[in-house]
């Protein structure tokens, strides 16, 4: 099963990065479709013995696949199939927009890394609903009585509202996804629309997520656990402020974290990545701050609010660093690219060899 990286060399790694994603993710949702979807997803399934409980929800695996891979829940089938404990849809906005101009997105293979100024490209909240609806309805119906994989929804602004008018975006997105969502996640960390990362200030943030807390429960008709997710470029102190404001408003959960815009310590040469121009910087070289962000946040709230740590993860052994450092779920992303359909199920292998190595 380690055959990817020297198909991803031979196949994607000359292949522009965005038009290879589009054909790797077509060849997933297609490979479902057919027998051999089945087998996989017998493959591929977590230990039940890996199942977790965060913010009340039960998941098969404490590894799940970050939002940006799947903008719009075309692909929740046959990604949870690939051994994901949860697979986090977004970031969905209150109306479909067609995202930046392209190219857009970027590999650092020298570095295990992409850059991406994507800028939430999605067809709306009101599209993505029912397609995500008619996915969880199946998802219910394949896995037999037992614990399914968990949907998360992450939902942005629009590029074209004002940030004076965000809330209102949000509560668009918030009627129409929560629903539908497992939990839900606002995204005012991406570096890829103009504005949002000034909603990460304490009193910007406060009425957002009030408004989307209230409206989210109201719209679901029960509790739709809620969790807000940050940059890595935040200073120690903002990151207090928010882990304190998470706790006076009772959210369920922070999502640490999102993608950088600093360029350091990369491998990659300087002007080939200065070519490629702005955006978030994802992969292998945020795996140290972004640990540092977790630890920080788990400092802040204590045990009173989960913390899904995402930022840099690679192996199993990345994944229990994280949990032992205080992280509730973890997530990836940018490895995936780079490590092929069986990433999960090793991810989750490891995790049960540690667990049934480790000292009683």
């Amino acid at each position: 099963m380690r055959f990817y990286p020297t198909f991803f060399r031979i196949v994607f790694s000359g292949m522009d990065a965005e038009r290879a994603h589009r054909i790797g993710f077509a060849l997933i949702r297609a490979v479902d479709l057919t027998p051999v979807g089945w087998a996989l997803r017998r493959l591929c399934a977590p230990d039940p013995s890996l199942a977790t409980t965060a913010f009340g929800v039960e998941f098969p695996s404490p590894f799940g696949l970050a939002a940006g891979f799947d903008k719009g829940g075309r692909g929740v089938l046959a990604l949870t199939a690939l051994g994901f404990g949860h697979v986090e849809i977004g970031t969905i906005t209150g109306r479909a927009q067609p995202g930046n101009p392209a190219p857009r997105l970027f590999r650092l293979v020298e570095d295990r890394a992409v850059i991406n100024r994507m800028g939430f490209n999605n067809d709306g909240a009101v599209a993505a609903a029912p397609r995500l609806r008619a996915a969880r309805q199946r998802l219910t119906r394949r896995s037999g009585g037992q614990q399914r994989p968990v949907v998360g929804v992450n939902i942005g602004k629009t590029k074209k509202v004002d940030i004076a008018d965000a809330v209102a975006d949000y509560l668009v997105s918030t009627e129409q996804l929560a629903p539908v969502a497992d939990y839900l996640v606002v995204n005012v960390s991406s570096p890829n629309t103009p504005g949002l990362r000034l909603l990460q200030s304490v009193e910007s943030l406060r009425p957002l997520l009030e408004a989307v807390r209230s409206t989210a429960d109201s719209a679901a008709g029960r509790h739709v656990p809620l969790l807000v997710k940050i940059a890595p470029d935040l200073t120690d102190q903002d990151l207090d402020d928010v882990g304190a404001l998470a706790l006076d408003l009772g959210l369920d959960g922070i999502v640490a974290t999102n993608t950088t815009i600093t360029r350091e310590n990369l491998a990659t040469d300087p002007a080939t990545v200065m070519a490629m121009g702005v955006g978030g910087l994802s992969g292998a070289p945020l795996k140290a701050r972004s640990l540092e962000v977790l630890t920080r946040l788990r400092s802040a709230v204590g045990d009173h609010l989960a913390i899904v740590s995402v930022g840099g993860v690679e192996t199993p052994d990345d994944v229990l660093e994280r949990l032992e450092a205080g992280a509730t779920l973890v997530q990836g992303y940018t490895a995936f690219l780079y490590e092929g359909p069986f990433w999960a199920r090793r991810i989750n292998r490891g995790l049960l060899r540690a667990r049934r190595t480790s000292p009683a």
